[in-house]
């Protein structure tokens, strides 16, 4: 949690930590747009019956008043009130039908925007926070290739930040159509309850799992070991996750009435099997097989993942997404997406406090002009707007008083060059000439304001690991 943060789960992050999130947010659009994704951003509040279509959200749901007739809320259902949107999918489905006419499709779009949700705030678990999203949504239809291009993209975005001490990202999949059609092989119906028990085995583990399987979807001991079987099946190749299904399926999936579910199964194990090995041919390794990815959300239909960080078991999933085939819809006309999603926040408040990422300074400037008396103060002014021309980042000290502590100022903002202008009164030590000093290093030299340059590695903020 970020310090200073006096409401639980709104986090404020300090000049330097923000510098972080910053170059964090820079490095994904980079990596997005150099993919041919498009940047979009979407209203903040959403009706509410746009935010149920997620299932079984309401909790978490920000509902608004104010915008609204207020004293009456309680009289009006969730669905005819507006709340603060909690994720960035269910808007994209709004804007895309809305704007249907107005877009080329696929459309691959972008999006770095904040959500809200109501949820118990804890480590790494925000009300408030940044979510990174792509989608790629078609009219009418959408190739299966896409549902191998977006995980590649995201592990290509996680690898640049390596260089912030992210570790190496996994991408863990599975498809839906391959988890019902077993579910139903073995006998089960409530396909979606048992989707969101197995969604939480990593949290609660496989006796609980299989517990509220019984409980809650009607399972006997015998389906729910099955499921907790196919959960634990893992590959990382077409060919070994075509056999270990099979066993499965022979050893589950016997009763006649039910081989009717084994093509559904099939097709889904198609496509993921493409996934993983068409991901191998270019970044072998990203993307693994992972049949206990649920992702327990009602609109998902296809493929689904989650990502991982070596090492970091106790963060969970930091990117997760999948296909969806039916959220967005005007008529008869269906607009399916795959997209993945990054919880940003999250992965800024590991790079801070696990990862040990940190900029190199608070301000931008990579300059700062000294003030030797107020009345001198236009010539300071000038100077700075001089190298600003010319691209170099500078501010001015704020008062006139001793250069000890215009150069401490500077140091505190992380400032590596202070600028002496050349002073009449022969405060400069009556050289005549401007001087720069690099405070870092102690070295001082004669400069030019039509000319000088920082050297690169003072130029800009950086982040880095700490040392």
């Amino acid at each position: 949690m970020a310090k200073g943060a006096s409401i639980s789960g709104f986090p404020e992050w300090l000049p330097s930590e923000r510098v972080v999130e910053q170059r964090v947010i820079d490095t994904l659009r980079k990596v997005f747009e150099l993919n041919g994704f498009i940047g979009i951003e979407t209203r903040a509040v959403e009706e509410g019956s746009s935010l149920l279509k997620k299932g079984e959200t309401s909790k978490e749901i920000y509902l608004l008043s104010r915008l609204q007739e207020v004293g009456h809320e309680s009289d009006t259902p969730i669905e005819q009130r507006l709340g603060l949107h909690f994720d960035l999918t269910v808007p994209l489905s709004r804007y895309v039908v809305e704007n249907s006419g107005q877009l080329a499709f696929p459309f691959k779009r972008w999006q770095i925007q904040k959500v809200w949700r109501g949820e118990r705030p804890q480590e790494g678990r925000f009300r408030e926070f940044v979510q990174a999203d792509i989608d790629v949504v078609g009219n009418g239809d959408l190739p299966e290739h896409y549902e191998v291009e977006l995980p590649l993209v995201m592990v290509s975005a996680l690898e640049e930040l390596r260089a912030f001490g992210l570790p190496k990202a996994t991408v863990h999949a599975n498809n839906r159509k391959l988890s019902e059609g077993f579910y139903r092989g073995v006998g089960l119906g409530d396909i979606e309850g048992v989707l969101r028990e197995i969604d939480k085995l990593d949290k609660i583990g496989a006796d609980e799992v299989a517990r509220l399987l019984v409980e809650n979807c009607h399972a006997d001991q015998r389906q729910a070991q099955a499921c907790l079987e196919l959960a634990q099946l893992t590959a990382s190749n077409g060919a070994e996750l075509q056999a270990r299904f099979d066993q499965l399926w022979s050893k589950y999936c016997t009763a006649a009435d039910r081989e009717q579910y084994h093509s559904m199964a099939q097709k889904g194990l198609d496509t993921l099997a493409m996934i993983i090995d068409e991901a191998a041919a270019i970044r072998p390794g990203s993307v693994i097989a992972d049949l206990k990815i649920a992702r327990g959300l009602d609109y998902y239909t296809g493929s689904v993942y989650e990502t991982f960080l070596d090492g970091a078991a106790s963060l969970g999933s930091i990117c997760s997404g999948g296909r969806y085939d039916n959220l967005a819809s005007q008529g008869n006309r269906k607009y399916p997406g795959v997209g993945l999603s990054i919880g940003l926040s999250r992965l800024v408040s590991y790079m801070l406090h696990s990862a040990g990422a940190a900029a190199s300074r608070v301000s931008p400037a990579c300059v700062m002009v000294a003030v030797w008396n107020e009345d001198d103060r236009l010539a300071s002014n000038r100077i700075a707007a001089q190298l600003r021309e010319r691209g170099v980042a500078a501010d001015v000290a704020p008062y006139a008083a001793k250069l000890g502590k215009q150069i401490k100022y500077a140091d505190r903002l992380g400032i590596p060059y202070v600028w002496f202008p050349a002073d009449a009164a022969g405060e400069d030590g009556g050289s005549g000439t401007d001087q720069v000093k690099n405070i870092v290093t102690g070295q001082q030299c004669a400069a030019d304001v039509t000319s000088w340059l920082p050297d690169s590695v003072y130029a800009r903020q950086t982040v880095s690991l700490k040392h």
